[in-house]
């Protein structure tokens, strides 16, 4: 489906009912907008390693021990910390064979019960997320090159990127109750 989907509301005014909303989703709109910045530089950053692991290689039979490893740790940073920004879009991929069929307070229900499972199991992955970060922290984890670079690094990115997206998600549940206590 490539034409808007009327099953979405407005993102910019989902919260505007509820002044605590509304302040706590602009928060969270401009750490998302800062993240994005920087994921792109993380991006741009990795190609950047990427390309001179190649050269290097080839033109002077370098030994490379470390790019492949910061870009990896780059695009799991960036991955993990711009999902919170494209779900608050509603960007995540979604099945929509139901949007035509369904009426509109049928599909706000379908929606609102897909961010309560997604909250759930973004939560058991958030969990497990700072476990490990807090494991590899704790025993000081490496990674088994020789470069040998702190796991807790790619670990606390994907926590905390986790952590954004269960909040989000948890304003994307809450903001339909206070636009109903409103009316």
């Amino acid at each position: 489906m490539h034409a808007p989907l009327t099953d979405r509301e407005d993102p910019s005014k989902a919260a505007t009912g509820n002044k605590l909303l509304a302040a706590f989703d602009s928060a969270l709109a401009f750490m998302n907008q800062t993240i994005v910045v920087f994921a792109a530089v993380a991006l741009i950053t990795a190609c950047a390693i990427l390309s001179y692991s190649v050269l290097s290689r080839a033109l002077f039979h370098a030994a490379n021990y470390w790019q492949d490893e910061a870009a990896v740790f780059l695009l799991v940073g960036a991955t993990f910390m711009t999902s919170a920004y494209v779900q608050g879009q509603r960007g995540h991929i979604g099945i929509e064979a139901f949007v035509g069929l369904l009426s509109p307070v049928a599909n706000r229900i379908r929606l609102w019960l897909v961010d309560l499972a997604s909250l759930l199991f973004c939560a058991f992955f958030t969990w497990k997320s700072w476990t490990l970060a807090h494991e590899a922290w704790t025993d000081g984890q490496v990674s088994n090159s020789m470069w040998s670079p702190p796991l807790a690094i790619p670990y606390g990115l994907m926590a905390c990127g986790m952590t954004l997206l269960c909040v989000q998600i948890a304003l994307q549940l809450v903001t339909p109750f206070s636009a109903a206590a409103r009316r």
